[in-house]
């Protein structure tokens, strides 16, 4: 970028490389350069607006031009980004800390709750019941919760570093056996970005409060050891 003290210049200056293949064993390089030039009234004020004009104008005939070349394979300077499968981090007072995605949970017993929406429509939300995961990661639940290890809970933490609690008795079966779901489908399809990819669903409670969205991990604790 270069600025003049007279009339505001402001110019950016773009090559695009990609390769044509001229035969099996050759590629002939090409260069494709071009010059934006801007100009504008004086002032601090109208060269910052010319430089923001600048960036995006170029990002823009930048990706146009690299993205539509024919022939080859396209070569530019920008990271390529690969999306990783979103895993829920389960840690705490187990054997071993994992990463939960959703194809562990497809291999697990489904179970299903309707909910109704704000808008007055029904949505099957799908997943496993919450002390399944707690049985798969080797938490006290079931013939373990006993003694020392009636006093420990799982802190569910959300993105947002919303945070609820269950302690293991009230999801165990043999006791409180209250119906906690960690679903990650609605309707058959993953969940939007809003709520999801993971989020935990109390379907008997009056108010929604424990049913977090965006669940991020889950931890195991045990005060008495």
């Amino acid at each position: 970028m270069t600025k003049n003290r007279g009339t505001e210049v402001a110019f950016m200056s773009i090559t695009c490389e990609h390769y044509a293949p001229s035969n099996e064993r050759h590629a002939t390089k090409l260069c494709t350069r071009f010059l934006i030039v801007l100009w504008s009234a004086p002032g601090e004020l109208a060269y910052n607006q010319t430089m923001k004009q600048v960036r995006l104008l170029g990002f823009m005939l930048g990706s146009l031009v690299c993205m539509s070349s024919v022939g080859g394979s396209v070569r530019t300077h920008l990271p390529q980004a690969q999306k990783a499968e979103t895993g829920l981090s389960i840690s705490g007072d187990i054997p071993a800390s994992i990463l939960l995605k959703a194809k562990d949970l497809d291999a697990m017993p489904q179970v299903s709750a309707p909910v109704v929406q704000e808008d007055g429509s029904t949505s099957t939300y799908s997943g496993v019941l919450l002390r399944a995961i707690l049985e798969k990661v080797g938490a006290p639940i079931g013939k373990l919760l006993r003694g020392k290890s009636m006093a420990s809970y799982v802190l569910a933490r959300a993105r947002d570093g919303y945070e609820v609690m269950f302690t293991l008795p009230e999801l165990d079966a043999s006791f409180g056996n209250e119906r906690v779901l960690l679903v990650y489908k609605q309707d058959g399809k993953p969940l939007f970005g809003y709520e999801g990819p993971f989020r935990i669903l109390c379907p008997d409670d009056k108010a929604g409060a424990r049913s977090i969205r965006m669940l991020a991990s889950l931890e195991i604790v045990r005060l008495r050891k």
